[in-house]
């Protein structure tokens, strides 16, 4: 018989509700004790990620300090001077010091922090100076976040550059460490390459570095642009390949036909301002066969080296006159139906002058088979090169068989013709053209304006034969936290 209480419930179930509220009480423990644990996860979770974010920003400024040091303050090995490039071996990957070091035949590595990763450079000042400009902190709340920096030489080699003088292009693999400590430590490294390439120095039928409007302006009728090869002249000219380029914009006003590509860092066609320079503005009908390509970053060019020693400044009578390797002269004027000869058959030649006016049709003739590079100082002269009273003549069609170098800011007048064939660079002044004649070869000026309707025709050869070097660049960024 079961035993029951007043109310009807069995004995045999009293204290459950107490044991299910236990049960209860117990679940509800270990919900909360999780919730705790949880947040408390994902407090650390949180403060873990704004300390490993932290540490990495640190360590992106190393790079970035590192970058500026190495692209504006640290000037690279040359064969004069104290840092020699004889001190490196640069046959291997990374380049080996065989000289100077603390360490021989080991990867050259400067460096901030010598616990890190121990310095390995030849000059001891330039060393200082690095482990100077590159490391530092960051300001985080109540503590900072430092950051040390090295960097590894991994390439270097030096090249002839157009213009004139040799330059030392490096690629630079840098590593930097950002810690922070707050109550935690983090530690984030981040690897990235900096590179400097050499790139053509010759790719355009004209190239204005100007950056603002009108670096390239086409006023004359008819301007065109086309290309071809003066290695092979028997394939004629190609509709295509008459590449121009500029740091700032195209203006057009007389229907020019662009037979190749528009190369500019900026962007956009239409009205063209001081505060808003876009890439084309053309009021003529302009045809840009291969579309505008969006330059990265403005291209610098440098400036050519001064003829050393400088020529005179007194004027020369340059009719019938035959100048050779070696001359030096002051302002050279070519008179009526008169002819100037450069160089001779066969040879090289280096002449330097302080500037050249041509008049009424005279002439200057490189003979077939010469190469002239011919520096022009342009001591008080506002117009130190003025062909447009007479006509050059380079009967092979290279335009590397006359190299014109000026690294003023005057006037450059050039003029067109069946046989003219010419490399000029002049990358600080203002090159004009007139006349709707023939012009073979390259033109590089600050800024470059056709007023004649000239067909400019662009040596594809050139690009093969002569080089420059590229700005620097950041490539296979990578990071890892400790």
């Amino acid at each position: 018989m079961t035993n029951t209480n007043r109310d009807g419930a069995s004995r045999d179930e009293r204290g459950i509700a107490l044991v299910l509220s236990l049960f209860l009480m117990m679940a509800m423990s270990v919900v909360g004790a999780s919730l705790m644990f949880l947040s408390q996860t994902e407090t650390y979770s949180s403060m873990n990620y704004r300390l490993m974010s932290q540490a990495r920003y640190g360590a992106e400024s190393g790079i970035q300090k590192t970058v500026n040091y190495l692209l504006n303050s640290y000037t690279a090995p040359t064969t004069t001077g104290t840092d020699l490039l004889s001190n490196y071996d640069t046959t291997q990957s990374p380049v080996l010091c065989v000289s100077g070091c603390p360490t021989l035949n080991a990867p050259v590595i400067l460096s901030a922090d010598s616990t890190l990763q121990a310095s390995n450079y030849p000059v001891a000042s330039v060393q200082t100076a690095f482990a100077a400009a590159v490391q530092g902190s960051l300001p985080s709340g109540t503590t900072t976040v430092t950051y040390k920096p090295y960097a590894k030489l991994l390439s270097m080699q030096q090249i002839k550059v157009y213009g004139g003088g040799y330059q030392t292009i490096q690629t630079w693999q840098i590593t930097s460490d950002g810690t922070i400590n707050a109550g935690n430590t983090a530690t984030v490294e981040v690897t990235a390459t900096l590179e400097s390439e050499k790139i053509p120095a010759t790719m355009y039928a004209a190239f204005g570095t100007n950056g603002g409007c009108g670096a390239l302006d086409f006023k004359g009728n008819n301007t065109l642009t086309n290309s071809y090869d003066s290695s092979n002249l028997a394939l004629g000219t190609s509709s295509s390949g008459g590449n121009v380029g500029t740091n700032g914009n195209l203006t057009e006003a007389g229907g020019a036909t662009i037979n190749g590509s528009l190369s500019t860092p900026r962007v956009g066609i239409g009205s063209c301002s001081s505060g808003n320079v876009d890439a084309l503005s053309s009021s003529g009908g302009a045809t840009v066969a291969g579309g505008i390509v969006n330059l990265p970053q403005q291209v610098t060019l440098p400036t050519p080296a001064l003829p050393n020693p400088l020529p005179p400044t007194t004027s020369y009578n340059g009719n019938g006159q035959v100048l050779l390797n070696g001359a030096s002269v002051g302002n050279i004027t070519v008179n009526a139906n008169s002819t100037l000869t450069l160089c001779a058959v066969g040879l090289t030649c280096t002449i330097n002058i302080n500037s050249i006016t041509l008049n009424g049709n005279g002439k200057v003739v490189v003979p077939v088979g010469a190469t002239v590079i011919l520096n022009v100082a342009g001591q008080g002269q506002t117009t130190p090169i003025d062909f447009t009273g007479g006509s050059t003549s380079n009967a092979s069609l290279d335009p590397s068989h006359f190299q014109i170098q000026y690294a003023g800011t005057g006037t450059v007048r050039l003029n067109g013709g069946s046989a003219t064939s010419e490399m000029l660079y002049a990358p600080n002044a203002a090159v004009e053209l007139s006349g709707g004649n023939d012009f073979y070869g390259s033109i590089v000026g600050a800024t470059v304006t056709d007023t004649g309707g000239a067909k400019l025709h662009y040596d594809r050869h050139l690009s093969k034969s002569f080089f420059t070097v590229g700005n620097g660049m950041l490539s296979t960024f990578s990071w890892k936290k400790y």
